[in-house]
């Protein structure tokens, strides 16, 4: 897991050093924190092949990125970020997963000049690595805490208990939003995960239907220097 983290902080730290020898060459590439709330859920189906009945879950998300000139009005913008999600499950037994990601995202910006300052329109995929998680089942007065591991493959011997949730995950996202002239910006996103993160769980036996995907939206505010 600590190589593939340093790939993807190398890969940034490389795009971030191209972004500040085009800035020496007198571009318009500039750099941004932002940081917000997620509302998150864990959609697919079950091992039946059912419509999984989960709501979504508050998180949050923070982080930094580059915007790289393309073309008039048309920016690349790489991004390195830390993203909580997961899903709630309300019922007789109340049962909550939270999941924790290091996300790049590698965006396409268009952004027009409205009023005072720029309307903005980003797509582009995503990339993320799972780097902890908790299974939180409460009921009848009781609460119980677990782990949720980080597994390509559960093996048939691994704890029936503990929860197993691939540690790659890959989609696309979708975000529009205002930057005023002065560098503060507001944002709407839309994220769509299209990896089943449900790994191959041997301790099933039989036909498993079972997929699980990250999905949700989000608010950011940041601030571009």
């Amino acid at each position: 897991m600590k190589k593939r983290l340093f790939s993807l902080i190398l890969i940034f730290a490389l795009t971030g050093s191209m972004a500040f020898a085009q800035g020496l060459a007198g571009s318009k590439t500039s750099f941004a924190v932002l940081g917000g709330v997620n509302l998150q859920n864990l959609n697919g189906k079950d091992m039946s092949g059912n419509k999984l009945e989960n709501d979504m879950l508050i998180g949050y998300h923070a982080g930094v990125n580059i915007q790289l000139p393309v073309a008039p009005e048309f920016y690349f913008q790489p991004g390195l970020m830390f993203s909580t999600k997961g899903a709630e499950n309300i019922g007789i037994l109340n049962s909550t997963y939270k999941l924790s990601y290091i996300e790049l995202p590698l965006n396409f910006v268009y952004k027009a000049p409205v009023g005072s300052g720029y309307f903005m329109l980003g797509f582009g995929p995503y990339v993320a690595y799972g780097i902890g998680g908790k299974a939180i089942y409460e009921g009848g007065g009781v609460s119980v805490e677990n782990d949720i591991e980080f597994k390509k493959e559960v093996a048939s011997g691994d704890p029936l208990t503990t929860v197993y949730v691939k540690p790659f995950d890959a989609g696309a996202n979708l975000f529009f939003g205002y930057e005023l002239p002065a560098g503060l910006f507001l944002q709407l996103n839309t994220q769509l995960g299209l990896l089943d993160i449900n790994p191959t769980d041997n301790r099933i036996t039989g036909e498993n239907n079972s997929i699980l995907k990250n999905t949700g939206y989000g608010l950011s505010l940041g601030y571009r220097f």
